[in-house]
């Protein structure tokens, strides 16, 4: 009787344990980090409609959720900030009683160094205009007065406890700027996780509602990367790891999985994928709807962006995500 050789295939997925044992990619709770908004101003979390499960969150509960957080396991979590006061520079980014320094210090006191402290470095929550920079005359990003204005947060968060800081603005020499900043003030540690490869997407809208930031007017198409360009993010990343950067993030993650591999091939730092807001709630839509079983679907996207080449995933799954694996 003639043998086929496919068939040692289907004998190792045969059950579930036969196809952990030889399964190429793993996900663990140590691969996701935990986006979270800390709003001023608010007695009690906000709900965020757009986004199911998620809050913005007072300095209180902010705290209580990074303590569950850090139970489950998840090594990391990344702070937005919204302000009660927004103007044309963002003043309240760096101010030593921020909204994100005083959540930095208060959780640095609660966890210690049991989890790493990430800050979102930008301007877009924190600007009257809701562009990720400061604004020339003609109503453009001005590069330089902005990357002056990074470099102010990058030693405000860091002063207040950040691990990493992570500038998200996609300003031409931002990482070199920071790196400078943060070096000369002795915060030599305070580690840069650059969104080397952000790209204009359509995915964000749910996150810009939870971060109260969407341009008044225009869009962040001339500073953010156009979709179709692959050798451009691998450029941008490769210049964010010569000027410093200790990690590189592409984002989103789901539409751009090319550019994880191929930014991950080309820099051999540690790269990070941003799982977004928008394929987030695109899941939990359907899900809602019965169209999908969540829970599948969810370990099979974090399965395919890990696949692709990420080192950890920053995602909204990140708690349901590692309770699930726990489970298994």
């Amino acid at each position: 009787m003639p043998r086929f050789p496919s068939s040692r295939f289907r004998r190792l997925r045969r059950t579930e344990a036969l196809r952990r044992l030889v399964a190429e990619t793993t996900l663990g709770t140590g691969d996701l980090v935990a986006p979270l908004f800390v709003k001023e101003g608010i007695t009690d979390p906000v709900p965020i409609t757009s986004m199911p499960g998620h809050a913005q969150h007072t300095l209180e509960s902010v705290r209580k959720e990074v303590v569950e957080i850090a139970g489950l396991g998840i090594p990391a979590v990344i702070l937005f900030g919204i302000p009660i006061e927004k103007d044309a520079v963002g003043t309240q980014a760096d101010r030593e009683d921020g909204i994100v320094q005083r959540a930095l210090r208060e959780l640095r006191a609660e966890v210690g160094g049991d989890l790493v402290l990430v800050a979102d470095l930008c301007l877009d929550e924190y600007t009257d205009h809701g562009h990720c920079g400061v604004l020339a005359a003609d109503g453009s990003v001005d590069n330089d007065a902005t990357l002056a204005r990074y470099r102010s947060i990058a030693r405000a968060q860091a002063a207040a406890g950040a691990d990493v800081v992570a500038p998200s603005g996609m300003m031409d020499g931002q990482v070199a700027a920071i790196r400078d900043a943060l070096d000369g003030d002795a915060f030599t540690d305070t580690a840069i996780l650059a969104y080397a490869a952000k790209f204009a997407s359509a995915f964000y809208g749910p996150f810009r509602d939870a971060a109260e930031c969407a341009p008044q007017f225009g869009d962040r198409s001339a500073y953010q990367m156009d979709p179709p360009n692959v050798d451009e993010a691998v450029r941008e990343a490769l210049l964010d790891v010569e000027e410093g950067a200790d990690i590189v993030m592409v984002k989103p993650a789901l539409p751009y999985l090319d550019v994880v591999r191929a930014v991950a091939d080309a820099t051999g730092a540690p790269v990070a994928a941003y799982n977004v807001s928008g394929e987030y709630s695109m899941l939990k839509a359907a899900a809602a709807n019965a169209w999908l079983d969540e829970t599948r679907a969810m370990l099979e996207t974090l399965i395919a962006i890990k696949r692709a080449g990420a080192d950890f995933i920053v995602t909204y799954f990140a708690k349901d995500a590692a309770r699930t694996l726990q489970e298994g």
